[in-house]
């Protein structure tokens, strides 16, 4: 039965989830344990309420559709905002809103907002029960597809209220969908108070509190004060045939193939390796008593985007959502199984779209919405690591930054050292395609692939990235992909998939100081000898072409960069914009 009574003797957080009942007016107030039993009951609602339609149990067991408002379908960068004391203090990257307005404005939309509704107090800690790593978040939302998903993404309910106990700190994160209007819909962070406000929108980015909004925003802030780092990364775990076993974590921007080298399945010519997931999407990591930097997974379940998934690019990521998933604006099948473009196979006849319309392939418009997603816990992935839930954590050996270039970036690129290291990532970015606004091939810069969800100003994060050096005697190395280089004709110069196992493995020897390498001015790359080719099913050429430096667009690269480092003010590390202009000099003397 759901519990109407209060579980904690925690004298704050009554006298706030009673603050925010007075504004909010909700008609009952529910606190979650987290329980299947509890899990099973809310489901049951959500369906009799029509959040969710039950699929077909013997094609997807426990599974549920969710269709969300039209108009409220993705993240809100534009709405999405940093609301610290200063402006200074967001940087010129972020929104900002100064707190006492940003309180003021939203209180108004909250102001009765959850009336004829129920309150779910959902407490959730964001890392592994017993880590030095993990933060407790308390999330009050009127949305039963929220505290549902928060259930699959996060460790919820009574294992927070334990770690809390009598007297702990907690995230204080306050949601409503309210009337779902867009024009009255902000997502507003509070550093200095570890307070999340986010009203007028449902999905899931701007709504389960405990993701992007706590776990970046403002976990980087306290990454930032307590010296460790709170990042957009996901992390692998590697087992040599030998038996070595060694762990890498990756940042790539959105549509970068991030999901897909977290769940990476070897070619059949590495069958000896195993690969295994930590997390897919963030890292926090601290200096270890060895010296390391050692990393967790905040998170407990993932939020994949389902488009362009399928048993060739993604194989263990669809054998993850074969039951116990929630799909969100995918659509439906005559049989009550879901499909989304880029599935396997010929598309179903008698489909209904992401808005619940009759579709076919003459719609005109895509079935499943381009950003629709499933939220799965981890324990389904096949290939999960035995670490994953370690309060220790796991150490990386390896960082690695990826983009989507055309041109210019090589396949693989190694740092000289970890101050290049930090420039490579800090001027990291992909091209726009024909599917976004705008000029195709310009470079959009997302620094560590963090640009959308830092919670302070971007020069000081890259000063807090210089700073973290001297804090870890045993650093990683640091490398960058690009697994879409292209060749004269438009053809992909590297197959990609799988066979980023190939490069993964020259990492990996990299930083173990097994492999060679071609120094070049802007960084190591390997030789074609230095990667393992066998078996790899490519033009003659492609390879040596995808690896090669040409000076002349990375000067032009370098000197692109300069307005993009300007842009970001005073607070720029000068040592970064004192190596961008030392490799321009190193290449002119090249």
């Amino acid at each position: 039965m759901l519990t109407q009574e209060r579980p904690t003797t925690h004298r704050g957080l009554l006298q706030w989830v009673d603050e925010m009942a007075r504004m909010c007016k909700p008609d009952r107030i529910v606190w979650c344990d987290g329980s299947a039993e509890e899990a099973k009951l809310l489901t049951q609602q959500a369906v009799a309420d029509g959040v969710f339609e039950t699929l077909n149990p013997e094609k997807r067991p426990d599974s549920y559709l969710h269709r969300s408002n039209p108009n409220d379908v993705a993240r809100v960068e534009e709405l999405t905002v940093i609301c610290s004391p200063t402006k200074e203090e967001a940087g010129p990257t972020n929104n900002w809103m100064a707190p006492d307005e940003a309180y003021r404005k939203l209180g108004a939309i909250f102001d009765g907002s959850m009336k004829g509704r129920t309150m779910y107090v959902v407490p959730y800690i964001m890392g592994p029960a017993g880590s030095p790593f993990t933060k407790v978040g308390i999330e009050l939302t009127d949305s039963i597809y929220v505290a549902l998903s928060m259930g699959k993404m996060s460790r919820m309910g009574k294992v927070a209220l334990d770690r809390l106990g009598a007297g702990g700190d907690f995230n204080k994160g306050l949601h409503s969908v309210a009337d779902c209007d867009p024009k009255r819909r902000w997502i507003c962070h509070f550093p200095q108070d570890n307070t999340i406000w986010s009203v007028g929108s449902g999905y899931g980015g701007n709504a389960l509190l405990g993701k992007k909004c706590l776990a970046l925003r403002i976990a980087s802030t306290y990454a930032r004060r307590e010296g460790w780092l709170a990042e957009h990364m996901m992390i692998l775990e590697a087992t040599s045939p030998e038996g070595e076993r060694r762990y890498v974590a990756a940042a790539f921007p959105s549509a970068c193939g991030k999901t897909n080298f977290a769940m990476l399945v070897p070619p059949p010519l590495f069958s000896g390796w195993k690969l295994r997931t930590v997390g897919d999407d963030i890292a926090w990591m601290r200096v270890g008593e060895d010296g390391r930097l050692w990393a967790v997974n905040p998170e407990f379940g993932y939020f994949g985007v389902a488009p362009g998934t399928n048993m060739k690019t993604n194989p263990n990521a669809m054998r993850t959502v074969a039951s116990n998933s929630f799909f969100t604006n995918v659509a439906l099948t005559a049989d009550g199984d879901v499909w989304w473009e880029g599935m396997d196979g010929p598309i179903p006849e008698d489909l209904i779209d992401w808005k619940g319309n009759p579709w076919t392939p003459a719609s005109g418009e895509k079935a499943a919405h381009p950003n629709s997603r499933f939220t799965t816990p981890m324990s389904n992935n096949p290939v999960l690591s035995a670490f994953a839930d370690d309060p220790r954590g796991v150490p990386i050996d390896a960082i690695i930054f990826g983009g989507r270039r055309a041109t210019t970036v090589p396949l693989v690129l190694q740092s000289f050292d970890w101050k290049h290291g930090v420039y490579l990532g800090s001027t990291m970015g992909s091209e726009t395609t024909a599917a976004a606004a705008g000029q195709v091939g310009v470079v959009r810069r997302d620094p560590m692939a963090m640009l959308p969800f830092l919670g302070y100003d971007m020069g000081s994060y890259f000063q807090h990235w210089l700073d973290m050096e001297a804090r870890i005697p045993r650093p990683p190395k640091i490398f960058m992909v690009n697994w879409f280089r292209k060749g004269a004709d438009g053809r992909f110069l590297w197959p990609g998939f799988s066979e980023n196992m190939r490069v993964l493995k020259w990492i990996l020897d990299r930083s173990a100081g097994k492999a060679g390498a071609n120094e070049t001015p802007i960084g190591y790359t390997p030789r074609e000898s230095d990667l393992d080719l066998r078996e790899l099913d490519a033009r003659k050429g492609d390879v040596a072409e995808a690896l090669s430096i040409d000076l002349p667009a990375w000067t032009r690269e370098l000197e692109t960069q300069a307005d993009w480092y300007r842009s970001l003010g005073g607070t720029l590390p000068a040592s970064l914009e004192s190596r961008r202009q030392s490799l321009l000099e190193h290449i002119s003397r090249s």
